[in-house]
Formats: C-alpha cells, sequence, structure tokens
C-alpha cells in the first residue's frame, strides 16, 4: 500500500513563477466522492492517469494514493463520467534543495485560488519554507480538490 505524505499552503505573491522549472496545464474530474476513497481523473498535457485516494489522518498530512497511468482516451471517455465539475490548472514545478513544491493555480470557478503543496518522506520532515509561502492549509478539507470541485472558489464567503 503506498502512502502519500504532503502539506499545503496558500500562496502570497507569484514570484514562484519566476523559480519554476515547469509548468503544465492539468484538467481533472472525479468519479467517486466518496469520503473514505476518492476516484480521480486527471489530464495533464500530454499523460493521463487514474487515482484512488483514501481519507486523510488525523493530521490530514497522510492519505493512501494509489495511481496509473491510462491513455489520453480512456482518460476522456472515464472524464465523462464525472459526478463533480472539472478543475482546470496551471501546475507549476519549483525545486527548493531536496524537495519539489507544486504550485497549483487555478482557473475556471476558482480563478484566484493558488495553492503549493510539499510532498514528503515523513509527516516531521524539515524544509525549506520560500518567502511566497503563505497560511498552512494542511487537513482543511475545502482545500482538497475534490472539495473544490463541488464548491468552487468562486463561491465562498470566506
Amino acid at each position: 500500500m503506498a502512502f502519500e505524505i504532503e502539506r499545503k499552503f496558500l500562496v502570497k505573491t507569484d514570484d514562484y513563477k519566476s523559480v519554476a522549472y515547469k509548468k503544465f496545464t492539468i484538467s481533472q474530474g472525479f468519479i467517486s466522492t466518496d469520503k473514505n476513497a476518492v476516484v480521480r481523473i486527471r489530464i495533464t498535457d500530454d499523460k493521463a492517469f487514474i487515482t484512488i485516494k483514501g481519507k486523510s489522518n488525523k493530521s490530514g498530512t497522510t492519505r493512501y494514493e494509489w495511481e496509473k497511468e491510462i491513455s489520453l482516451n480512456e482518460a476522456k471517455q472515464l472524464m465523462s463520467l464525472s459526478k463533480t465539475s472539472l478543475i482546470v490548472k496551471t501546475r507549476y514545478l519549483v525545486k527548493i534543495k531536496n524537495h519539489t513544491f507544486e504550485v497549483d493555480e487555478f482557473l475556471g470557478d476558482n480563478a484566484g485560488l493558488v495553492i503549493a503543496e510539499i510532498e514528503l518522506t515523513d509527516e516531521h520532515e524539515v524544509f525549506i519554507k520560500p518567502d511566497w509561502l503563505g497560511e498552512e492549509v494542511t487537513g482543511k478539507l475545502k482545500y482538497y480538490n475534490v472539495m473544490l470541485a463541488k464548491n468552487p472558489f468562486k463561491n465562498w464567503t470566506n
């Protein structure tokens, strides 16, 4: 069983763009939004994946994740089964020492929201926090992509 350990942060400035080493577009939909097992279909610029994510632990940092690459054609067919609106975002990859931050600039109904994630090997792993990182939102359900698909940022009243 594979586990994903990650922390999420809001982003204060767009300074990450000047240090990003890669940028690409992601579209994703959810064919299951069950609280215990989310099934996501994701299409990037040139690849597609099906992913199953389990429920997060108490701190929100760790959860089961299984992912498999699928063909773009399969992904497009599966995406039509999405139970939610699609999430579209531009992802920037920023390497800082031994870690890579994935900075997602959301588009469409979630425009204006920018979240950075960092995957870790241990919940207590130390990493460098760049100046552009803002408030930590790890474990806050409304920032999960599946929740953004159900209740987009444009509908929030804070």
